[in-house]
């Protein structure tokens, strides 16, 4: 049993990772078929009132709307320091609560929680990983960006930390609401 779950956490198991990363997407689609649909235009118009059509288009913008280096990175450890608390306790609250209002709008925390219940069964060898990644630099796969989508600042960042026994890599997205911010998508792999 032991070498199954190290062997699915390390990659070497490609049909657990096939089934992760399956679950992951089906929550994905489920989420957005099931009258929970993240409809960024709506939350445009919502918050901004603009209702011209030309502004749900995507488009990336200037490197000077990039928050610092430094913020960046305490973002990023602080989404997967919740993250492993979660996983640690199996309480999802506090992250679910952190997460942008969109995100809540999209996924119940019990998605969540079901989305992610393989890292709770395997917390005994994930969480220690985790723990590591976080005293670590992360390494991004490109610079961090803003792109544009439907009148909303959405930061993305997609890395890795260089964890020992398998690297922890992530894909996060932030959204800008009221000047901060807030979770959209979280993504952790171990492998």
């Amino acid at each position: 049993m032991k070498n199954l779950i190290l062997n699915a956490l390390s990659g070497r198991n490609t049909r657990s990772n096939g089934l992760i990363a399956l679950a992951f997407i089906a929550f994905i689609v489920l989420g957005c078929n099931c009258n929970r649909s993240f409809d960024l235009g709506n939350a445009a118009n919502t918050s901004s009132g603009d209702t011209d059509s030309n502004s749900s288009r995507t488009t990336s913008t200037s490197n000077s709307d990039v928050p610092s280096d430094a913020l960046i990175e305490a973002m990023v450890k602080e989404t997967l320091a919740d993250f492993n608390l979660a996983v640690t306790t199996d309480k999802w609250t506090g992250i679910y609560e952190k997460a942008s209002s969109d995100f809540q709008s999209t996924f119940t925390e019990a998605q969540m929680k079901d989305t992610f219940k393989d890292f709770v069964k395997n917390r005994r060898a994930v969480t220690p990983i985790i723990s590591e990644a976080l005293r670590l630099d992360p390494e991004y796969t490109q610079a961090p960006y803003i792109r544009n989508e439907k009148g909303l600042d959405i930061l993305v960042v997609d890395g890795k930390f260089p964890t020992k026994r398998v690297p922890t890599n992530f894909e996060f997205e932030y959204v800008k609401r009221s000047g901060d911010w807030k979770m959209l998508k979280l993504v952790v792999k171990l492998q």
